[in-house]
């Protein structure tokens, strides 16, 4: 979804979307996730945290934002989501920094932007929440292939069948290749209350997720320099399995787990910009 905040103490929220609006579908759910906004206006500036958002300046984009919000585009500031993030994390300027919700990256602007991971559901995203559903369907899936049932997981499938509506292929066909990342990534929440449950393949899944994430932590550390790394995103209060593994697989390397309000940022910074 997409949250946002004025500076005056208004926030809501509206439905989620993406900077890549390459085609009508996405430019209409980019202008619905806006529209909400511009009831609380009118407002001087705008600063917004894109997911999908280049590093680079956007014209386009910015134009788009400007026409749903009603300001001229120069009163648009759109960053990647990150670099928001980073923001909200390090006011002050600061370290680095591991996000995984939907999807999962490693970000710093310590001496520099340095990204890595973040490269999609289709090709990685290691530690999400997509990664850790579509890798339960994997097993589940392979399980069923061989066994003709989820032999020995029958919890994680009696969990995350559920949550989709049917234990049959094609109900998992559907959501899966039907639907979009953020379906997919809320997945993740039946996978961890089986494994809150005992489910040992759950259990296997969390810490594998905590293990994906310690490697973001790690890359880090060797491309942008030793530092702090500040860890946020939904993924982590799934279950205390993902936070012992990050935390074993990064020895020497800081971590802190704030919690960080964008939004508020995002205000201030459209305030400090445009005002």
């Amino acid at each position: 979804g997409t949250r946002w905040a004025s500076s005056d103490g208004a926030r809501g929220e509206s439905p989620g979307a993406t900077g890549l609006v390459f085609d009508a579908g996405a430019k209409a759910a980019f202008e619905a996730a806006l529209a909400p906004m511009r009831a609380a206006g009118p407002f001087a500036g705008a600063y917004l945290g894109v997911t999908g958002a280049g590093f680079e300046d956007d014209p386009a984009l910015r134009a788009l934002a400007g026409e749903v919000l009603g300001l001229p585009p120069e009163k648009v500031k759109i960053v990647n989501d990150m670099v928001l993030a980073w923001q909200a994390v390090w006011p002050e300027g600061g370290w680095h920094l591991v996000a995984s919700g939907t999807g999962s990256v490693g970000f710093s602007m310590q001496g520099g932007v340095t990204l890595v991971g973040g490269r999609g559901t289709l090709i990685d995203d290691g530690g999400s929440g997509a990664w850790i559903a579509l890798r339960a369907l994997d097993a589940l899936w392979r399980l069923v292939d061989e066994f003709g049932a989820p032999k020995g997981a029958g919890i994680l499938a009696d969990s995350l069948f559920g949550a989709m509506g049917g234990s049959d292929w094609e109900v998992t066909r559907r959501h899966v290749y039907g639907g979009d990342r953020g379906a997919i990534g809320r997945l993740a929440r039946p996978v961890a209350e089986a494994a809150h449950l005992g489910d040992p393949l759950a259990l296997e899944l969390m810490a594998r997720a905590g293990g994906e994430l310690a490697r973001l932590a790690r890359a880090l550390i060797a491309r942008a320099g030793d530092a702090p790394v500040a860890v946020i995103g939904g993924v982590l209060p799934l279950h205390p399995a993902i936070r012992s593994a990050m935390e074993a697989g990064t020895p020497g390397i800081a971590l802190v787990f704030p919690q960080p309000d964008a939004p508020t940022t995002a205000a201030r910074l459209a305030e400090e910009i445009f005002a």
